[in-house]
């Protein structure tokens, strides 16, 4: 998810900038609202950002000679919703770009549109889907990053074949190759991701029960509702 500085077209990069923008202003408001009512929750808030910021800071080689990141917005999305997650999402790719040269400002709209908004959304909608039906919590957890790791490039395979389409087949060619190229490194990463995204959860639970009840993660009770592997019951 992190294009390089300068790679997309002036027109493209303008384009997913203003995309992005309604969504960050509105999670602004949101990680605003959320702190001031409940200060409480600016540690978990910190330690959700420091965990996308970690993961989508390691840089794994691809097959191409490119490079492949985990991204870490699922658990922000299951912990405080991908509007806030956009926010998160959007200071990390900002600070990489400035201080270790992952991605680029001209290329920031569209970064944060793959990793910040879409990935969020598409993990904590698998989330709430799979709870709905009563499917144990780290099941959902792991599903919801999982998801949340994979669209993000979905989406960047669709920024680059827009960007580049193929000099034969155009876009659908494009695509295709830009996303079988992310999809050899990137399917084990989701897995991966989503594994350690359980292990954290599972730490959460043990040493914030209280704040995920608050947060609706958790439930100590209420109809229609099936208990998960920790023994509460959880949305």
């Amino acid at each position: 998810m992190h294009i390089a500085e300068g790679f997309l077209p002036p027109a493209h990069a303008v384009a997913w900038s203003v995309a992005s923008a309604p969504f960050v202003v509105h999670g602004a408001r949101s990680l605003t609202r959320e702190v001031r009512e409940h200060p409480e929750s600016t540690l978990l808030l910190g330690a959700s950002g420091a965990f996308t910021f970690v993961l989508s800071a390691l840089k794994l080689p691809s097959v191409t000679g490119s490079c492949s990141h985990p991204t870490g917005t699922g658990l922000g999305a299951i912990l405080f919703r991908p509007p806030i997650m956009a926010v998160l999402g959007t200071i990390t790719l900002l600070f990489q770009a400035l201080l270790l040269a992952h991605g680029g400002l001209t290329t920031l709209g569209a970064n944060v549109f793959s990793m910040a908004i879409v990935g969020p959304w598409a993990g904590y909608g698998v989330y709430r889907l799979l709870r709905h039906y009563g499917v144990p919590l780290m099941v959902t957890v792991f599903a919801g990053a999982f998801v949340a790791d994979l669209s993000t490039y979905c989406v960047t395979s669709v920024q680059l074949a827009l960007a580049f389409p193929d000099p034969s087949s155009g876009f659908p060619g494009a695509l295709g190759k830009f996303g079988s190229i992310f999809a050899v490194t990137q399917v084990p990463l989701a897995v991966s991701e989503g594994l350690l995204t359980v292990l954290v959860m599972r730490l959460l639970v043990q040493s914030s029960k209280g704040e995920l009840t608050r947060l609706g993660v958790l439930v100590t009770g209420g109809r229609n509702r099936k208990p998960d592997t920790t023994g509460a019951v959880a949305r």
